[in-house]
């Protein structure tokens, strides 16, 4: 059966409920999603959302962490919780057999977590460790600072994996008011799929999260992106090429509905790696860097228009330039019958592989609610690319110049 949504009611909220009943194997997933719960809710404690979530990681009060760990791999049960941007996401991954008991123990995690001073020590501990890795990642400083110049003054600005400074700051206390503020179930939103029937899947988590407090709905929020550029250069004595990252605003928001016409621009831009245009012509034509590549991001939070490759020390300039001439051509001159054929060739020849696993099509669902659109629209969005005219896609390109608009961060010796 396909992907439904339907709402379940606790305590007077409705929940919304996607569900996707799948007997070919013997497993069953559930997310449970709180929204309006990432890093752009943490306030002033810069990486809060994401060490909660790993928080969530360490086990019970009763078990401690590795007590914990020993049920759930004693069982074969994956749970884990993550944070992004905008969604706190607990995760039970089971057996069949086993889907019961990993709900017992995802009920005891809900209710009574490893919150203690120990575990947040430990977590703060790798924390530190990752940020110490990450700033010897020149993709991920550039990546960083640029977003940091795209959305200056602003949550979307910071890494949400947190400082140094602020994660030390962050006390037991702040992870212990952000999860009950956003653990709730005004938030709340279940993805279940498996062999397992609906009426069950719904009965079970009705059960699991009755114990949640109805809490306050969390307010939406978007942030936009400069529209004035700018340029960052970071000089670090330890790099043996030059990191060019790039990005610039893109008028649309999520939900649009030209954005199947996004989509297949993009994807002749930059986004299909080999053939693209910044790829034919930063890596093939000129031999400038091994890879070039860009994308939108179109989310309820932000959109924005981004790229970047990696070149030598000595080619930096000259591929700076590069990229701005091709996105200037691509702006003023379109694309051609050809390129416009190749990416809807591939974008509906490889449709089965994007639906082809049971998170995939839960994951598809998902999206599809979240962005306000009907169920099913992502195959509608598909028969708009079929029917795509080369006069419409190059009228799209033409009316979205704010690409050019480009910031940089930069990374070199």
């Amino acid at each position: 059966m396909a992907s439904t949504l339907e709402h379940i009611d606790i305590k007077g909220v409705k929940i919304p409920f996607i569900f996707e009943q799948d007997k070919r194997l013997p497993i069953v997933s559930m997310q449970v999603i709180f929204t309006g719960s990432g890093s752009i809710d943490e306030g002033k404690n810069i990486g809060l959302a994401r060490l909660s979530a790993k928080m969530m990681n360490e086990g019970t009060l009763k078990r401690g962490s590795v007590g914990f760990a020993d049920a759930l791999d004693a069982r074969a049960i994956q749970l884990s919780t993550n944070a992004g941007n905008e969604t706190l996401v607990m995760e039970l991954g089971t057996l069949r057999d086993e889907f019961d008991t990993g709900l017992s123990l995802m009920d005891e995690l809900l209710r009574s977590p490893n919150l203690t001073k120990e575990s947040l020590n430990k977590v703060k501990t790798r924390t530190m460790s990752d940020i110490a890795r990450k700033e010897a990642d020149f993709d991920t400083v550039a990546s960083d600072e640029l977003k940091a110049i795209l959305f200056e003054a602003t949550p979307m600005a910071t890494p949400n994996i947190g400082t140094k400074e602020s994660i030390e700051k962050i006390k037991l206390s702040d992870v212990e008011s952000f999860l009950k503020s956003k653990m709730v179930l005004s938030n709340a939103l279940i993805i279940m799929g498996g062999d397992i029937t609906i009426e069950d899947a719904k009965k079970k988590a009705t059960t699991l999260i009755s114990s949640l407090e109805v809490g306050k709905l969390s307010a939406p929020r978007h942030y936009e992106v400069r529209k004035s550029p700018k340029e960052s250069i970071l000089k670090r004595p330890q790099t043996e090429q030059t990191y060019l990252y790039f990005g610039a605003p893109f008028a649309m928001n999520e939900g649009d509905s030209e954005f199947y016409k996004a989509r297949v621009a993009m994807f002749i831009l930059g986004s299909s790696g080999f053939g693209s245009r910044l790829m034919e012509e930063i890596r093939v034509k000129r031999g400038l860097a091994y890879s070039a590549y860009s994308r939108l991001s179109v989310a309820k939070t932000n959109t924005y228009f981004s790229g970047y490759l990696q070149t030598k020390l000595e080619s930096g300039d000259e591929a700076k330039k590069s990229v701005i001439e091709v996105i200037d051509t691509f702006v003023k001159s379109g694309v051609t019958q050809s390129e416009l054929d190749q990416a809807r060739k591939f974008l509906l020849g490889s449709e089965p592989l994007r639906v082809e696993t049971l998170s995939q099509r839960l994951g598809r669902t998902f999206s599809e609610y979240y962005q306000g659109k009907e169920l099913g629209s992502s195959l509608q969005e598909l028969e708009m690319i079929r029917g795509l005219s080369l006069e419409e896609l190059n009228d799209f390109i033409k009316r979205h110049n704010e690409i050019t608009q480009l910031s940089y961060a930069i990374v070199t010796k």
